[in-house]
């Protein structure tokens, strides 16, 4: 089959709808249950190429989360602590290395993650395709299925969860187009890998970086390849922490990012795993209160005659003065960036949320004011001379 037609384009009122390859051979995915939308397959797509690419580079299992074309959260199977388990809900559960990749994945950043569309390197097992069960999502994209974990994923929303099988082997036509108001642009397909070769040329005064920070700067870098520009990506552990999208300023993808990486440390926290939650309360709705607990507004959360309906006994503030005292704790993230930073602000920004790692293309004319901010921080930063924007 050469043709699949859609439910509708972007948006409802645009009923014809279809994907189809222009040489006639057949599609390299096939529907195993639902019926995709314009958006799912983009989100199915790009998706599966940053996990095979994570895959290829590191050699682990790995998962993404996409959200409207841009990951929320990428990741490769590296063992989690319980304190991770627990604040990404998969502390009840059996974990195979897949769904140990698929839990960071989804769990770095709950709140955007809400009714995305997963990607797998591997054969969907039954337990990643029991914790996909359970959240909610749009569908799932991966080289293969087990029969058990096909049937839970068959019997998800009433039976109408997407399942795409995609064809490992297939390798797309080395130039792509897309028609823009009637216009037809061509180029050369963003074939660039990202291995550790990218990461020789040490800039700054620390030239040392650790093996799992290589690996974390490698995530980072091929999460950037499939987010929509400008983004920055911190990632630590094996996967992405905070990842920011679609900025027109570096600054405030950098800002963005950063506030997401604090988020998932602050979660971390002893006060929020004590959170005295009512029994009953759904995980989207945890997610939604620990958000705003966490953030400014808290007060939204724990105003007498509001608090009641999340929790057992009225919680203590979480206090500003708490949160930088634990921030200060995070060390040892890795930052990458699609293109050049042109000021040292974004490094003085990135500090604050503990990095300690930079992989980016360099160029800028202020690449001086940038290295010597690194060296500030005693950063350890690398050119990579690769820019990686996605539209």
């Amino acid at each position: 089959m050469n043709e699949l037609a859609l439910k509708y384009g972007c948006n409802p009122n645009q009923p014809e709808a279809k994907i189809r390859m222009k040489d006639g051979s057949d599609l390299p995915i096939t529907v195993l249950n639902g019926r995709p939308g314009y958006i799912n397959l983009l989100d199915a797509l790009n998706s599966w190429q940053l996990v095979k690419e994570l895959k290829e580079a590191t050699g682990l299992p790995a998962a993404a989360s996409f959200k409207h074309v841009s990951p929320a959260g990428a990741a490769v199977a590296v063992p989690m602590s319980d304190v991770l388990k627990k604040i990404y809900f998969v502390d009840d559960k059996p974990l195979s290395p897949l769904a140990t990749a698929y839990a960071r994945a989804r769990g770095a950043d709950r709140m955007s993650s809400y009714g995305d569309f997963a990607a797998l390197s591997d054969v969907c097992d039954k337990e990643t395709a029991a914790l996909i069960n359970r959240e909610v999502s749009d569908g799932v994209i991966a080289p293969g299925y087990t029969e058990e974990a096909l049937a839970i994923l068959k019997a998800k929303r009433k039976g109408s969860y997407t399942v795409l099988q995609i064809d490992p082997s297939y390798v797309p036509a080395p130039v792509e187009s897309k028609d823009v108001f009637g216009i037809t642009f061509e180029q050369h397909r963003n074939d660039a890998k990202i291995t550790a070769e990218l990461l020789t040329n040490l800039v700054t005064e620390n030239k040392e970086i650790p093996d799992e920070a290589r690996r974390d700067l490698i995530v980072s870098l091929i999460t950037l390849k499939y987010t929509q520009s400008n983004s920055v990506c911190y990632a630590k552990d094996g996967q992405a922490i905070g990842v920011g999208a679609g900025q027109q300023s570096r600054v405030h993808c950098t800002r963005l990012a950063g506030n997401k990486a604090d988020n998932w440390f602050l979660r971390q926290n002893p006060k929020i795993l004590s959170l005295p939650f009512r029994p009953g309360i759904r995980r989207a709705d945890r997610d939604n209160a620990i958000d705003v607990y966490i953030s400014d507004e808290y007060m939204d959360l724990l105003a007498d005659g509001i608090w009641e309906n999340t929790f057992t006994e009225k919680p203590a503030v979480f206090t500003k003065e708490e949160k930088a005292a634990w921030l200060s704790q995070l060390t040892g993230v890795s930052l990458g960036s699609d293109a050049f930073f042109p000021f040292g602000d974004n490094i003085e920004r990135a500090h604050k949320s503990g990095v300690s790692y930079i992989a980016q293309p360099g160029g800028s004319v202020r690449d001086d004011n940038v290295i010597a901010t690194c060296d500030k921080y005693g950063i350890a930063m690398a050119f990579t001379g690769v820019r990686l924007f996605h539209h």
